[in-house]
């Protein structure tokens, strides 16, 4: 039994080495095209505050553009936000950055708010918005020096500055929501999306 009953494989408009790892797990056949947009001035111009909304409209926009130069191809977008109550982060420029960041979060419970899209020839086919909060322990400066020491440059590759799948995860005491969502793309509801197209053999 062939699991991906696309005619051509899925496009995925990221080049998130964690999102790309989801699907070719669960057996999808896709290629990656990122949409290569300018998110902090669609964020910043699109008068929205809620981090939900804005994981939505940034995966949106990333699905409908790749699938108007991908035409008739299945495209997903996605898009991760994390909030700390009302205080939005985006990935760290740098590490000084980075350990700004770990120190607001240490301690504390933010939420990640990750988006998937679904879009064929511009049109919008599909989205949903997953939710996970995490609790960062507490960490003392030692603590973050030596995390960010261990990681190196992975660290401003992810929002919030960790990466749960690797050594991110000894920075949490606990975790409320499923693992993909915390890696940027709640897989199961997209999986339900595909066998409703009929683009799945299970």
């Amino acid at each position: 039994m062939t699991l991906w009953r696309g005619k051509e494989p899925l496009v995925l408009a990221s080049q998130s080495k964690a999102r790309q790892s989801l699907l070719a797990n669960a057996g999808i056949r896709f290629e990656s095209d990122p949409a290569e947009l300018d998110e902090r001035t669609i964020q910043a111009t699109s008068g929205l505050s809620a981090p939900g909304e804005i994981a939505s409209l940034l995966a949106r926009e990333k699905a409908c553009a790749v699938s108007v130069r991908r035409q008739g191809r299945y495209v997903v977008g996605a898009d991760q936000t994390l909030a700390l109550g009302t205080r939005i982060f985006n990935k760290p420029s740098g590490r000084a950055q980075a350990a700004d960041q770990l120190r607001a979060l240490a301690g504390h419970c933010h939420e990640l708010h990750a988006a998937v899209a679904v879009a064929r020839d511009g049109k919008l086919l599909f989205e949903h918005v997953s939710i996970a909060r995490m609790t960062m322990r507490r960490l003392d400066d030692a603590e973050i020096e030596s995390y960010l020491e261990e990681a190196g440059d992975a660290v401003t590759s992810s929002v919030g500055a960790y990466q749960l799948e690797a050594l991110g995860v000894h920075l949490f005491e606990w975790i409320e929501g499923d693992h993909f969502t915390i890696l940027g793309l709640p897989l199961l509801p997209l999986l339900a999306f595909m066998r409703g197209e009929h683009l799945l053999g299970v």
